[in-house]
């Protein structure tokens, strides 16, 4: 069985979509958030927290783009998977571009809220971009999303669990 993940268009107000070039300094965006269906309710009933590792370091690890955020896990089981919906309010945010970046674990030493993977730097497999909050209060939870089983070639709709 495959599985689809559906997301509306619509934006909180006040929330603005982030381009190539990157979240803004001070700006709030959508982004994304993919894990375990028991892990996500854990999140929503006590909130995020940092991760103590990753590439960039502690933070919370967050993507703009859905179907990134709807892979992880990576190695978990599909139909387990849940993404939550947030709203970020970036502060300073810093891009992280290679992988020999002076600041690239120790960013929020020098005064970052955020740090940036630009897409297609090299940093990530995918090639997708990535983002990682310092401070979970910076983050707001708007909503889950569920993948929806799709049976057949052509066949379901996109939409919402």
């Amino acid at each position: 069985m495959s599985f689809r993940w559906a997301e509306d268009d619509f934006l909180p107000p006040g929330v603005v979509r982030v381009d190539r070039e990157g979240p803004r300094d001070g700006k709030i965006y959508v982004m994304y958030h993919g894990t375990t269906s028991t892990n996500a309710q854990w999140i929503l009933s006590s909130g995020f927290r940092q991760s103590s590792d990753g590439m960039l370091g502690r933070g919370v690890y967050l993507s703009r783009d859905l179907q990134k955020a709807s892979r992880y896990p990576i190695d978990h089981p599909e139909y387990d998977r849940v993404v939550i919906k947030v709203k970020v309010k970036v502060g300073r945010v810093i891009a992280i571009n290679h992988q020999r970046h002076p600041y690239r674990t120790t960013w929020h030493d020098y005064g970052y809220d955020t740090a940036w993977v630009p897409p297609n730097c090299g940093m990530v497999k995918s090639g997708l971009e990535e983002n990682c909050v310092w401070d979970p209060e910076r983050i707001k939870i708007i909503r889950t999303i569920e993948p929806i089983p799709v049976q057949g070639y052509g066949g379901g709709a996109w939409g919402y669990k």
